[in-house]
């Protein structure tokens, strides 16, 4: 089976912090795996690190086969990063927001038509300005995002987060659709029961490594 994540003895810092303290995990392709852990134990600085978008000071790292020491860009345009700021452009519509990651992504406007069907950003809402949504309509055209891009990794920080119950629906739903389509899904919540219904797995992170 491949693995599609792969650390050993990682250190990464934050304004001089160890955020990642020796942390060495595994994920292999077909997983949802769900991290847990205290806050600032260092779940955001991993999802983070498997993105690309934290440099490593120690240890040896891949995601999907690429060294993140050597190559961290080259991981990024295979992976799709939910974080805790949506990544959306305020003055655009939500239909524009996941064409534009769409075609940027080389998916088809099939795609993002359908991942925004899937998401429940349909009608006038679909063609409303980002600035202009509630905390949840915005993250769920970020979820569309995500979802019109078919990235091989997925990487999500509390992605219930502002969303009603047929919203988190949809999403875990979205999420099992993914892992049964090839990629391979790691997030971080604090919402333990739901996240045990969808995740294969649980990863605990605790002082920057694993516990």
């Amino acid at each position: 089976m491949l693995r599609v994540v792969d650390f050993r003895d990682v250190v990464a810092t934050l304004d001089g912090w160890p955020a990642l303290a020796g942390l060495t995990c595994t994920v292999e392709r077909g997983e949802i795996v769900h991290v847990v852990g205290p806050n600032g134990a260092g779940k955001s600085t991993f999802l983070r690190a498997c993105a690309g978008l934290v440099p490593l000071r120690a240890g040896a790292a891949s995601v999907l086969g690429v060294d993140l020491a050597r190559d961290r860009a080259g991981a990024r345009a295979r992976v799709g990063l939910l974080a805790h700021a949506n990544g959306l452009y305020l003055d655009l519509t939500a239909r524009e927001n996941v064409a534009f990651w769409a075609r940027a992504t080389g998916a088809a406007d099939a795609d993002a038509g359908a991942a925004l069907a899937a998401m429940g950003v349909e009608g006038a809402l679909a063609d409303r300005r980002v600035g202009r949504m509630s905390a949840g309509e915005r993250r769920r055209t970020a979820l569309a995002v995500l979802l019109a891009r078919r990235a091989e990794l997925w990487l999500l920080d509390e992605p219930h987060a502002g969303l009603d119950a047929a919203a988190r629906d949809a999403l875990d739903a979205t999420l099992r659709r993914a892992r049964d389509a090839g990629a391979t899904v790691v997030f971080a919540s604090h919402e333990s029961e739901r996240a045990s219904a969808v995740a294969t797995r649980t990863l605990r992170i605790a002082g920057g490594a694993a516990a």
